[in-house]
């Protein structure tokens, strides 16, 4: 007890000291404040008084800027979040502005420790159209908007009329706008925009036209060796941010949680001020210090408690010094260590035990609880992994052992104690908003038992991210089978064929094979797996919502992946197992052709791979987009009858569409037999709806 109250009284000087030096947020004998922004160290006005040349700011009047970045003007710089947030100049589509084949380069960045923030902005579109953020020269987001009787509508709600916003997926160093879709407003000269922009800066409708500059968050990274010139006043937070591609790059920064009543600017060592309740305990000579406050698992927050020194001299203590010593020679050095050592294994087993419950709530145990209690046979075939079989599986997940990288996650190649080869998602930090996502998961895997369909194992909840146990695919994605031009085996017509179908055999069992219909929502051919004899193994379930069965669509968000999503879906919302049938005869059409569903090298409606397509079969040309070992291993007629096809899954009023039922028997007839089925083979006769609508271009939400 002794060393704890001596611990507490170092801290209640350290605190004192601290609160009568921390006046200020700059370096000493340094101008803190430019105009109304305060400029907290690593920035510092003047060279003097910042870190370096990446954080030295120049206070021009009453405005600061960044000189090492073209004098972006600073609007504010927040060193919890370790970002600061500047002018940047917007994007128009106007023709008097400079262009370079409608690619036009914002901020570059460079080799400055700057970032464009991934959780601060948002890209945002206003115009009619679309425009896409490139990352070089990769579609990395999108956003789509549609102009009714060539108007805007009201735009404080930005979800699609004239004006939409999406995330960016990582961090950029630099970024490419390509606006090639959007028009200008209503046609009446009026100029499009987009742009990214901090997302607690941006309202909707309110930036005034003629000012062309938005507020943009910039994430500053401090590497190790810069770090260690700053003298942090609490604790030292090691960050990993993802670039993208498999790479991240680590930044360091100060930092103060939250809860505890101490404000200042954690990178100078007197930069944490110490509020007015540790104040007044030294001023009746007591000590301050912090006490967890606890609810149940989950710590709450911390309080300041005053407290005084007991008497330290006299015959109380020199007894008890002698009671202390007497035991200590009485039990045994052996003994009083071995009592430590068993004392120290039952609180790491009771600590670990404690957080592996946390973690199993926090990663939606709770939500898998109710699952069961509504009905026991979604648990019931799922097997529940220990976090120790899945970290020995996976070589405590080497890097070596991953098999990819995606939106949602992780996936690693491990091998089970019983020799099983299986795949293991490991998904991103944990975000409560995906939680209910990855148990959906879960609960429509158990339930899948087809062929065609990733086989799910089992999960682990009781680890820090929740994780996803499957069959291992030995083959890859279809996506990198098709466009991988390194690709030593590429797949046949008849293999394409036979991929197509059991992909459309196994979304019929999933629209009406099951108990209970599912939509898949994220058709794509990166979600369709090829094992050993390339067979097609449809994987990916994050998005996928059961159906009642007197439902005949769901309303929900707009997700999906650009170039896939149904624009039916898109404009009402309302995703129909016809929105499947959509996407899988994109999919088709990616077999046939070998291209990707967006093209960068093609312009205007022809960057839709879907519209491509469709306008080839319109003008009687469709035999001249296929490719050429399609061609090479098949009939025209055959061709013609899967064109067609393929058409009707394409039909943009979902009524006409196939079912996917359908769409599988005449695949497998086209299959077995070689022999053209019912479907017309002369493209001219087929009719489609609404033929206008093919200029439409997809939202994107995921890629």
């Amino acid at each position: 007890m002794s060393f704890f109250r001596s611990y507490h009284f170092l801290l209640f000087i350290s605190l004192t000291a601290t609160s009568v030096a921390a006046q200020s947020y700059a370096k000493l004998e340094c101008k803190e404040m430019c105009g109304d922004v305060r400029i907290p160290y690593p920035f510092g006005i003047g060279t003097d008084c910042s870190l370096n040349k990446w954080y030295t700011v120049n206070c021009n009047s009453t405005t600061p800027y960044l000189s090492a970045l073209n004098n972006l003007e600073i609007l504010d710089i927040n060193v919890r979040n370790q970002t600061v947030t500047a002018n940047v100049s917007m994007i128009s589509d106007c023709k008097n502005l400079v262009r370079n084949n409608s690619q036009i380069m914002n901020v570059d960045l460079g080799s400055s420790p700057f970032l464009f923030s991934r959780v601060q902005n948002t890209f945002v579109v206003e115009g009619c159209g679309n425009a896409v953020i490139l990352d070089n020269g990769s579609a990395i987001a999108g956003c789509s908007t549609t102009c009714r009787n060539g108007t805007f509508s009201n735009r404080d709600k930005c979800l699609g009329v004239s004006c939409c916003q999406t995330t960016i997926p990582r961090y950029l160093k630099s970024y490419t706008m390509d606006l090639t879709g959007l028009e200008t407003q209503g046609g009446d000269g009026g100029c499009g925009y987009a742009f990214l922009v901090d997302e607690n800066s941006y309202v909707e409708g309110r930036l005034a036209e003629s000012n062309f500059y938005v507020p943009i968050s910039l994430q500053w990274t401090l590497a190790e060796a810069e770090f260690d010139q700053i003298q942090c006043c609490h604790l030292r937070v090691r960050l990993k941010l993802d670039l993208g591609n498999g790479t991240s790059i680590a930044s360091w920064k100060c930092s103060v949680p939250q809860s505890r009543p101490i404000k200042g600017n954690p990178y100078l060592s007197s930069g944490c001020e110490v509020t007015e309740e540790c104040s007044r305990c030294g001023a009746n000579n007591g000590f301050c210090y912090y006490e967890e406050i606890y609810d149940g698992e989950l710590v709450r927050g911390w309080n300041f408690t005053c407290g005084h020194f007991p008497p330290t001299t006299g015959s109380k203590s020199r007894s008890s010094m002698g009671v202390i010593l007497g035991v200590t020679i009485s039990i045994g050095v052996l003994f009083l260590v071995g009592i430590s050592f068993s004392l120290f294994k039952v609180i790491k087993k009771t600590k670990a035990r404690r957080m592996r419950k946390r973690f199993f709530k926090r990663n939606g145990g709770l939500l898998l609880k109710q699952q069961e209690e509504a009905d026991p046979s979604f648990v019931d075939k799922t097997i529940l992994f220990t976090s120790r079989e899945l970290e020995k599986a996976t070589d405590s997940f080497n890097e070596n052992r991953i098999l990819g990288r995606g939106g949602q996650g992780t996936v690693y190649k491990g091998m089970l104690v019983d020799g099983r080869i299986v795949a293991v998602k490991k998904s991103k930090l944990v975000d409560e908003s995906q939680l209910e996502q990855f148990i959906n998961e879960v609960v429509i895997l158990s339930q899948v038992n087809h062929r065609n369909v990733v086989k799910l194992l089992g999960c682990c909840l009781e680890t820090e991210v929740p994780l996803l146990v499957s069959e291992f695919i030995s083959n890859g994605t279809l996506y990198d089978s098709i466009h991988n031009e390194a690709n030593e085996f590429p797949i046949s017509f008849n293999m394409r064929l036979q991929i197509a179908t059991e992909v459309a055999g196994a979304l019929a069992y999933l629209h009406s094979a099951t108990s209970i219909p599912i939509y898949h929502r994220d058709i794509k051919t990166t979600n369709i797996l090829l094992d050993e004899k390339y067979r097609a193994k449809v994987s990916d379930f994050g998005t996928s919502r059961f159906v009642s069965m007197d439902q005949t669509h769901l309303t929900t968000l707009v997700k999906g992946t650009f170039g896939y999503l149904d624009p039916e879906y898109f404009q009402s919302s309302q995703f129909t197992e016809k929105s499947d049938v959509y996407s899988f005869g994109v999919v088709l059409v990616e077999l046939l052709t070998g291209e990707r569903p967006i093209s960068l090298t093609r312009f205007g409606e022809n960057r839709s791979l879907a519209v491509h397509f469709m306008l080839a079969m319109e003008e009687g040309r469709v035999m001249s987009i296929f490719d050429a070992m399609v061609i090479k291993e098949s009939s025209s007629d055959e061709l013609l009858v899967l064109a067609n096809l393929a058409m009707r899954c394409l039909n943009m009023n979902g009524k006409n569409r196939p079912t996917m039922k359908e769409v599988a028997i005449e695949l497998e007839t086209i299959r077995t037999s070689h022999i053209p089925s019912m479907v017309e083979t002369n493209t001219r006769q087929v009719v489609y709806d609404d033929f206008s609508m093919l200029t439409y271009s997809d939202s994107t939400s995921t890629f």
